[in-house]
């Protein structure tokens, strides 16, 4: 029951990977919705802000050409009902002679005024060209000189252009949060149910092991077996049991990491497996030392060379090689690469190899190298991945750990 729970739980979550995916598309189709969308309203509110400018611009030019006093109307309804969007008026000389919608404080020194001023007029000469204004002689119609209105958006406008980009910072970082939430929850089950397997198991293979132990013990004193060397192979597979409990045992607890001779360790595994595997497959140790300590859980270890092995054997369809470098690298680190003589890997597989649930064997469980990454990678702090495969070739696996 804790087996089908945990393939389940990592189905689901392998099958709502496509989901995610497409929730992620939809995201980024309303993200880039809203902002084109804002961006068609900034476009209409500028072209509505530069036709008030516009506008404006005409009616100081009416109001300074006219000879007549019939100029209240322009003056009050257009001129003074700009209230939003900031203007400085200049002469021929470049000398500013009005603003508008400029916060100027009347306490300020003149100085610091005319530094706010010029400060607002080089934005609004690098934002928009300005408006020009004719001075015409009323009675002549002879130009006498010229003025020129800058303006910049109005702060509506500018909080416009800015509010989809926070909206969608805003939106992103809860998004994110919320990711990082749920991630933690799904590894904290993940979490539970490995660990709740491996209690589970350890407790269902005890019960019987140490019934099989005491029953070794009445075969040997039996006088009717005349061949003890059952009895003796008999007492290996179960020692072999009590192994497998000891491992499950401890992946349900905190394991102990301690300084051990990798190259002796890997030996073992070798040594057990050529025995039970295929006379066809051949198993080759390499390292420049057999002194290479490292910081492991012996067991767990063993477990993860042993599963890994048992992959390379069932890849070459039991005949080939599989040969194993022992390698002293940078930085305390030990490197183990473990090498087949089989049939690759697909490239599309290869981020699902460690995932648990995946397998493309007709009755695998595909637990084995998700369990190995679990024990190397939270357990022994270091890291197990696919560092080379090629189709009809072989698969190079490297396990990277702390130098002892």
């Amino acid at each position: 029951m804790q087996i089908k729970s945990l393939l389940d739980f990592f189905r689901f979550d392998q099958e709502n990977s496509a989901l995610k995916w497409i929730i992620l598309f939809i995201s980024a189709v309303i993200s880039i919705g809203s902002i084109y969308y804002t961006n068609i309203l900034v476009r209409q509110l500028k072209d509505r802000e530069f036709n008030q400018v516009n506008l404006y611009a005409k009616a100081l030019e009416y109001t300074l050409n006219d000879v007549d006093n019939n100029i209240i109307f322009i003056t009050e309804e257009v001129i003074y009902k700009n209230s939003s969007i900031p203007t400085i008026l200049l002469d021929d000389a470049g000398n500013i002679i009005y603003h508008d919608n400029i916060d100027i404080d009347s306490s300020w020194s003149v100085k610091k005024m005319s530094d706010v001023l010029q400060k607002q007029l080089s934005d609004m000469k690098q934002t928009y060209a300005p408006i020009e204004i004719v001075l015409k002689d009323p009675t002549t119609d002879e130009i006498f000189g010229k003025q020129y209105v800058y303006y910049k958006n109005s702060f509506l406008l500018t909080q416009l252009i800015a509010y989809p980009y926070i909206q969608l910072s805003v939106i992103a970082i809860f998004g994110f949060i919320s990711y990082l939430a749920f991630n933690y929850s799904k590894t904290a089950e993940q979490n539970r149910l490995w660990v709740g397997l491996a209690k589970e198991t350890a407790h269902q293979l005890g019960t019987p092991l140490s019934s099989l132990i005491g029953w070794i013990e009445v075969l040997r004193d039996d006088p009717y077996i005349k061949n003890k060397g059952i009895v003796d192979e008999l007492e290996k597979d179960i020692q072999k049991l009590r192994v497998i409990t000891e491992r499950f045992s401890s992946i349900g607890s905190v394991p102990v990491l301690k300084s051990e001779n990798v190259y002796y360790l890997i030996n073992n595994v070798v040594s057990y497996l050529q025995l039970r595997v295929s006379s066809k497959v051949k198993f080759e140790v390499y390292t420049l030392s057999e002194s290479i300590q490292a910081n492991v859980h012996a067991q767990l270890f063993e477990w993860v060379i042993e599963n890994v092995c048992k992959n390379a054997v069932d890849a070459m369809g039991g005949t080939g090689t599989i040969a194993i470098k022992i390698l002293r690298g940078n930085e305390g680190r030990v490197f183990i690469d473990i090498s087949d003589t089989g049939k690759g890997i697909q490239k599309t597989h290869i981020p699902s190899v460690f995932k648990a649930g995946f397998t493309t064997k007709k009755r695998g469980w595909g637990l084995g190298l998700a369990l190995a990454k679990r024990i190397i990678d939270h357990y022994h702090f270091g890291k197990i991945y696919v560092k080379s495969s090629e189709e009809m070739v072989g698969t190079t696996f490297r396990i990277e750990l702390q130098s002892a």
